[in-house]
């Protein structure tokens, strides 16, 4: 089982408004992100944290499961671990942006393939720049769970640098949407 694991439980305080509600060609940005994932995670948890209030109604919608991170104000980790506490019964999952809407579902697909084969994590490249979504396999959650305050998923990836497995990609990997004038830019 797959599992897709969504962040958006930040402030927004570039953009100016909720970023999971920000409208790209009449969809909401989350919308945008879950959409590239079904049909390739069987499981999807978006984990919310400022103001959640606002962005629950169209995860209603959607029918898509959410948690709240009432800690997200100690960055991406506390709330990758919300998430993963959820999710702990897949065999891997996709740490997502809830800022990067043009997710390839082809690379999804092939992310999967590549775990298949027997790597730990598996990453995007753009130019040699690492992007997300990355896929983690389950034998790495319990020391994602285990990350401390300070550390990151990053440290989680140097540890395992071995077992990583970095996939080309395209600019869409690099591209979250943060400011106004990103979002002109897409």
């Amino acid at each position: 089982m797959i599992g897709a694991i969504v962040l958006a439980a930040g402030e927004s305080k570039r953009m100016g408004e909720p970023k999971p509600l920000v409208k790209i060609k009449g969809k909401r940005m989350i919308e945008w992100v879950i959409c590239s994932f079904e049909g390739t995670a069987d499981d999807i948890i978006v984990v919310l944290g400022h103001e959640p209030e606002a962005v629950k109604p169209v995860l209603e919608k959607l029918g898509v499961q959410w948690v709240v991170n009432e800690n997200y104000h100690e960055g991406m980790a506390s709330s990758f671990k919300k998430g993963l506490k959820e999710l702990e019964g897949c065999d891997a999952v996709f740490l997502a942006l809830g800022d990067q809407p043009l997710i390839d579902r082809d690379f999804l697909k092939r992310a999967i393939g590549v775990w298949k084969g027997g790597a730990k994590i598996v990453s995007p490249v753009y130019k040699g720049k690492k992007g997300h979504p990355v896929l983690f396999d389950k034998s790495l959650f319990s020391e994602i769970l285990s990350l401390k305050k300070q550390e990151t998923v990053r440290d989680i990836i140097h540890r395992h640098t071995g077992e990583l497995q970095l996939i080309e990609a395209e600019k869409w990997a690099l591209v979250d949407i943060d400011t106004p004038g990103d979002l002109q830019k897409i």
